[in-house]
């Protein structure tokens, strides 16, 4: 039988702007069903707060089991900054959730001591970093980590300013790797820069989506 996973998005620059991760399922896993739920005010409101609110888990929750009862075998949350509330989401269902950064993250705790977490939006951040250093713990290793935010590029990209948004990631990724071995972009958003970051900054960049899909499959198939 045909199996379905739930995408759980924030926003709509997975669907509208950037198809990179849509583009990655069907070269992973092109016999899987995606189905799609979005609720692009979260987000916002989590921006705006500088925190995830009980709300906002709640609503995450109710999506989770929202897409229980569709039949899902897995559920994959795309959106970063919401991550934690995947953690109290678990306790109500047996569905296996995987967060984006999984794989991410934990390439990154085996392979980089000095691992530099670059975003756009702020709230991303502190998640990714919790993350790595979670990873890191489970198999013990033990890693330093410095947070660094593009300011104002999301907004661009959300705004179609492509190009002013890759120079201004492309310049906070330089100073950054002053300090770091290893970059991480904390974002989907900023996958497709990879390739032309680490020809820039001369480091290991990871993103989140093509490792994170990785997982999944990994999940759903075992390989």
């Amino acid at each position: 039988m045909k199996k379905k996973v739930a995408l759980l998005h924030t926003s709509f620059v997975f669907i509208q702007r950037e198809r990179l991760l849509f583009e990655i399922f069907a070269e992973l896993l092109p016999d899987v069903e995606l189905i799609n739920i979005v609720d692009d005010g979260m987000l916002r409101d989590v921006v705006r707060l500088g925190k995830i609110p009980p709300e906002i888990t709640k609503r995450m929750c109710h999506y989770v089991l929202a897409a229980e009862a569709m039949g899902v075998d897995a559920i994959f949350n795309t959106c970063s900054s919401l991550g934690p509330t995947m953690d109290t989401a678990r306790k109500l269902t047996s569905l296996p959730i995987v967060k984006i950064d999984d794989g991410m993250a934990e390439l990154a705790a085996r392979t980089g001591n000095r691992i530099g977490i670059l975003a756009t939006v702020p709230t991303t951040l502190p998640p990714t970093n919790a993350l790595v250093q979670e990873k890191a713990a489970q198999i013990g290793c033990t890693v330093e980590t410095r947070e660094a935010l593009s300011v104002g590029a999301f907004d661009l990209l959300m705004s179609n300013q492509v190009e002013r948004h890759d120079d201004m990631v492309a310049q906070t990724a330089k100073e950054l790797s002053s300090w770091a071995d290893t970059l991480v972009l904390a974002q989907c958003s900023m996958a497709r820069l990879a390739p032309r970051l680490e020809g820039e900054v001369g480091r290991p960049v990871l993103s989140s989506p093509r490792l994170g899909v990785m997982h999944l499959k990994k999940i759903l198939y075992g390989v």
